[in-house]
C-alpha cells in the first residue's frame, strides 16, 4: 500500500467516524455497534455484487470473451435478455460473491429508506420503517447465502430501536462516500470497494473498543499489538488458529502481511474460537467482508469444554485470551491431556491457554500469546512449575515485554510469550528476552501505541537472533540467555532481569564536576525554600494565624 492510499483511508476513517458520532450522541457505544457493522456489511455485500455484475455485462457484450452474448442470437431482445443472464446466480457465486437479492441491494435501500410507513416497496411488501427494512435485506441475504445464515444476527436494527433519522442518516452517510476511488490527492489508487471496505470495518471495530472502554477489549486487540506478533511469526503459509478470536484481528493481519510480502492471498487457512455469540458473529462479518475462508466451529463455544477444533494442528497460533480468567471450568477438566507441563490452578487460566494452544500447535509451529505480567514470575497454584517445565523443554523462544496503556480494557503491564516446537538450531537451551517497556508513543492521554519502526526494531531483532544473523545483546533492551541463566534466576522470565540497565546517555560533563554542581543547586533550592516558608509564616502572623 502506498503512501496516498494510507492517507486516503486515514483521511476516510475520521471522515466516517466523524460523521457516524454527529448521529449517535444519545446511542451507546455497544449497541450503535452493530448498527453501523451491520450496514457496512450490506454495503460490502451489494458493492461486491453490482461489480461482478458490471463485470458481467462487460463480457456479455466482448465478441473475445467466453461469455460473449452474440446479439445475432437473440435479435431485437438482446438488452433484455443480458439483464436477465446477469441474474443468474451461479456467476456469483463460482467467483465467491454473494448473491443479494433485490430486497438487500444498497440503492433499493437508499431509495426507499425514507417511504411512509404502509408505502408499498418494489418488491411487494409494504414498508414498516427503516429499521424493519434492514433487518428483512439481512434476512434475504442469509436466506440466499448458506454460509451467511449463522453469521447475520435477527432483528440486528430493530431490536436496538434506533431513531428513524439516524438510521436513514447513516444510509445517506454510506451512500455519498465513494469506496470504489481511484485517485487521491493526484496519485492513483488500486484499493479495491472490498478492501477499503474491510479497513473501515476494522476501524470502527477499534474506534467502538475505545468507546466501550473494559468492554470493548473483549473482542478488540489494538492492531499494533497485532502487527508485532504476526511481523514476528511472519504467516506465510499453512493452519492460523486462534482460540479466542475476539473479532479476528490475527487472521485480517496475517491476511494483510501476506498481501505486503509478495504471497498468495489463500496460502493459509484460518481457524478459530469464540464463546461470545456477539462476537463470534463480529469476526465472521469481519472475515466475508475481506474474502477470507474461515473455519471457527459449529457456533459460540468454549475453547476448553467444547473445542471446535480437536484435531487441529496449526502452524501458527496467536491469541489474546482474558487476562488472569478466575473461572474456566478447570474441576472439569483435571485430568485433560492438554495438560502436558502440569494443571493449571483453577483460579487463573493463564496456563491453561498457554498449554491448549501448545496442544493446538504442529511439530514444527510456533505461537505467540499476551499474557499479564505476572505470568513470568507467578509461583501461585504450581503456576511456578509449569513455567519452569516450558523452560526445561526448551519450547520458550522469546519473552517480551509491553509497554503499558496499550490495551483500551486493561491497565495491567503485559507481555507476549512467543514459543515453538520446532527445532531452535543454533538458539538451542537459549532464550531471548526483549524489554519493550519504552518504546511507543502516547496517541492521546489515554493510550499508547507502536511506531512502526518500534515494530520493524523488535521484529528484526527477534529473528537475527532466530536465525543465527548478525545478533548481540543491547543492554536495557534484548538478551539472549541460556537455560542455565534462567535456572539462576529460580525460571522467573521477566525481561527486566535479564537486559540490564541501558547505556547511560554521556553528555561530556564528568561525574564529579556534575555531582558538585548538582549538590549546589539542591542547597540553593533548600535555602530558597526555608526563605519563602518565613515569608509566609510572617504574612500569616500579620493576619493573626500560625504556620502549622
Amino acid at each position: 500500500m502506498n503512501q496516498a492510499e494510507h492517507d486516503f483511508l486515514n483521511e476516510l476513517d475520521k471522515k466516517l467516524w466523524s460523521a457516524a458520532c454527529k448521529l449517535w450522541p444519545v446511542l451507546d457505544a455497544a449497541v450503535y455497534k452493530h448498527v453501523v457493522l451491520g450496514l457496512i456489511f450490506l454495503k460490502y455485500a451489494s458493492d461486491a455484487f453490482d461489480h461482478r455484475r458490471e463485470e458481467l455485462k462487460r463480457r456479455f457484450r466482448d465478441p473475445n470473451d467466453e461469455y460473449f452474448m452474440d446479439p445475432a442470437d437473440y435479435g431485437l431482445t438482446i438488452e433484455d435478455d443480458l439483464e436477465q443472464e446477469v441474474e443468474n446466480r451461479d456467476y456469483y457465486r463460482e467467483v465467491n460473491v454473494f448473491w443479494v437479492p433485490q430486497e438487500a441491494r444498497w440503492e433499493n435501500l437508499r431509495d426507499n429508506s425514507k417511504l411512509a410507513v404502509g408505502a408499498q416497496l418494489p418488491w411487494g411488501k409494504p414498508h414498516r420503517g427503516v429499521s424493519f427494512l434492514l433487518d428483512d435485506a439481512l434476512a434475504a441475504l442469509a436466506e440466499q447465502n448458506e454460509k451467511l445464515k449463522r453469521i447475520l444476527g435477527r432483528d440486528t436494527f430493530t431490536r436496538h430501536e434506533v431513531p428513524p433519522h439516524v438510521m436513514t442518516g447513516l444510509i445517506d452517510l454510506f451512500s455519498t462516500t465513494n469506496f470504489s476511488a481511484t485517485e487521491h490527492n493526484g496519485q492513483p489508487l488500486t484499493l479495491k470497494s472490498k478492501d477499503i471496505l474491510g479497513h473501515v470495518f476494522e476501524y470502527f471495530l477499534g474506534q467502538f473498543a475505545l468507546a466501550e472502554g473494559r468492554r470493548g477489549g473483549q473482542y478488540y486487540t489494538p492492531k499494533s499489538i497485532v502487527s508485532l506478533i504476526v511481523d514476528m511469526l511472519r504467516p506465510f503459509r499453512g493452519r492460523v488458529y486462534d482460540p479466542a478470536m475476539g473479532s479476528g484481528g490475527f487472521f485480517v493481519q496475517s491476511e494483510e502481511f501476506l498481501e505486503a510480502h509478495g504471497g498468495r492471498v489463500g496460502a493459509i487457512a484460518v481457524y478459530g474460537q469464540e464463546s461470545n455469540p456477539t462476537t463470534w458473529r463480529l469476526a465472521a462479518m469481519n472475515m466475508a467482508i475481506r474474502g477470507i475462508d474461515f473455519d471457527f466451529g459449529e457456533g459460540p463455544a468454549d475453547s476448553f469444554l467444547n473445542d471446535q477444533h480437536p484435531d487441529l494442528r496449526a502452524d501458527f497460533v496467536m491469541a489474546n485470551p482474558p487476562f488472569n480468567m478466575k473461572e474456566w471450568g478447570r474441576e472439569k477438566l483435571e485430568n485433560d491431556p492438554r495438560w502436558k507441563y502440569g494443571t493449571p490452578p483453577a483460579n487463573n487460566a493463564n496456563f491453561a491457554w498457554m498449554q491448549h494452544m501448545l496442544h493446538h500447535l504442529a511439530p514444527t509451529g510456533s505461537m505467540a500469546l499476551l499474557l499479564a505480567n505476572g505470568s513470568m514470575s507467578s509461583n501461585t497454584g504450581g503456576e511456578g512449575e509449569i513455567r519452569k517445565a516450558l523452560v526445561e523443554a526448551d519450547v520458550v523462544e522469546c519473552m517480551v515485554a509491553l509497554p503499558g496503556q496499550l490495551f483500551t480494557n486493561a491497565a495491567i503491564p503485559a507481555c507476549t510469550w512467543f514459543l515453538t516446537k520446532k527445532s531452535k538450531g543454533q538458539r538451542a537451551g537459549q532464550i531471548l528476552f526483549i524489554d519493550a517497556r519504552k518504546m511507543g508513543y502516547m496517541k492521546d492521554k489515554v493510550l499508547r501505541d507502536f511506531t512502526a519502526e518500534d515494530i520493524a526494531q523488535i521484529a528484526d531483532t527477534f529473528h537475527r537472533w532466530q536465525n543465527g544473523g548478525p545478533y548481540e545483546d543491547v543492554p536495557g533492551f534484548c538478551k539472549s540467555a541460556s537455560l542455565a541463566q534462567v535456572r539462576q534466576h529460580d525460571f522467573v522470565l521477566t525481561p527486566g532481569r535479564y537486559v540490564g540497565a541501558g547505556a547511560a546517555e554521556d553528555d561530556g560533563e564528568a561525574f564529579e564536576d556534575k555531582m558538585q554542581r548538582l549538590t549546589q543547586a539542591l542547597a540553593g533550592q533548600m535555602e530558597e525554600r526555608r526563605r519563602l516558608e518565613d515569608q509566609i509564616e510572617k504574612n500569616l502572623a500579620g493576619l493573626g494565624w500560625k504556620l502549622v
